[in-house]
């Protein structure tokens, strides 16, 4: 069982999502031998080298064949084993779609498919690495647990919890270096389920992966103004925690919060949930709009999506202000 400190939070923020990743491996492979890791020729990428030299007969890259990456997957799941696939997230999502979707929704196999470097932390790289509609197109394949983690502690967990899930899961990694810390102490995860953060009365403000971070920030500027926000952690995605939303509908606001597209996420999911009931709040969709950022550092892309506390702050106290 991996506890978590300040210390551990601290590094695993400087290592970044993939380096995170790649370290929890490295630790659970020592305890258990019940898994394999591919790569599409990623390893280093992936922060697997040292799993790769330490536990090689455990470790395979197919090459840069994404669609293969699924297929010997899926093979070494055949018997139930657990196995890690990773790649780029565009590249494991869409050039593997068909694969993704036979071999892990339609057969189940036990294959966690992790996307590397989702979201927009490929920067510089452009819209051919950014991962954005990932999450959406997981999200609608039958059968598929898909699950952001916040920070490194949360990527610790989430890797330690699928090594005993049953089933297919997308595993989606964002933020780079110097990730934001959200948890420093131990705390309780289980997949399906989100994580109070905070506990309000007016706007409740429900994040995952990176944003959980930002979502916090908007929560101090928000309460600066009188406004009680409550924070949700829902780094499940799908299936959502519908308890935790059943009991949301008393705050006069929703907000969702995702570093992907605004089309198919987190932010529709919520929005399907509550379609059904009768008396709910209104939403707000925090996202990537319907368009290809134009490339840049991480925090003009963050700035120019909109997702910063300052502008997801200023819309929240503007509806208030008319309210």
């Amino acid at each position: 069982m991996i506890e978590v400190t300040r210390a551990k939070a601290k590094l695993w923020s400087r290592l970044g999502a993939r380096a995170t990743f790649g370290q929890a491996i490295l630790e659970l492979a020592k305890e258990r031998d019940d898994f394999y890791v591919l790569s599409a020729d990623l390893g280093q990428s992936s922060g697997l080298s040292r799993f790769k030299e330490e536990f090689s007969e455990r470790f395979i890259n197919v090459g840069i064949a994404e669609q293969n990456l699924i297929g010997v997957s899926a093979g070494l799941a055949k018997d139930g084993t657990n196995v890690f696939a990773t790649s780029f997230s565009p590249f494991v999502t869409m050039r593997a779609c068909e694969q993704v979707r036979m071999n892990m929704g339609y057969m189940q196999l036990n294959i966690k498919t992790v996307g590397l470097g989702s979201g927009l932390i490929m920067s510089q790289l452009g819209n051919s690495h950014y991962g954005i509609e990932d999450g959406s197109i997981m999200r609608s394949i039958p059968g598929m647990t898909v699950v952001n983690p916040a920070d490194g502690a949360e990527i610790f967990k989430t890797v330690e919890a699928l090594c005993d899930f049953e089933g297919p899961v997308y595993l989606r990694l964002t933020g780079g270096p110097n990730l934001p810390i959200v948890y420093s102490e131990d705390f309780d995860f289980q997949i399906g389920k989100s994580i109070t953060l905070r506990v309000g009365a007016n706007v409740a403000l429900i994040a995952t992966g990176t944003m959980v971070y930002y979502a916090m920030k908007t929560a101090d500027i928000l309460a600066e103004k009188g406004i009680s926000a409550t924070v949700i952690d829902m780094h499940t995605i799908k299936p959502l925690d519908k308890e935790c939303l059943e009991g949301l509908t008393n705050h006069s606001l929703i907000v969702t919060i995702e570093e992907a597209s605004v089309i198919g996420g987190l932010g529709s999911a919520v929005a399907e949930y509550y379609s059904a009931k009768e008396n709910k709040p209104p939403q707000f969709i925090f996202g990537i709009d319907d368009y290809f950022p134009h490339a840049g550092s991480y925090e003009y892309l963050l700035e120019q999506c909109g997702l910063t506390a300052e502008h997801i702050s200023e819309k929240i106290l503007k509806y208030f202000d008319e309210g």
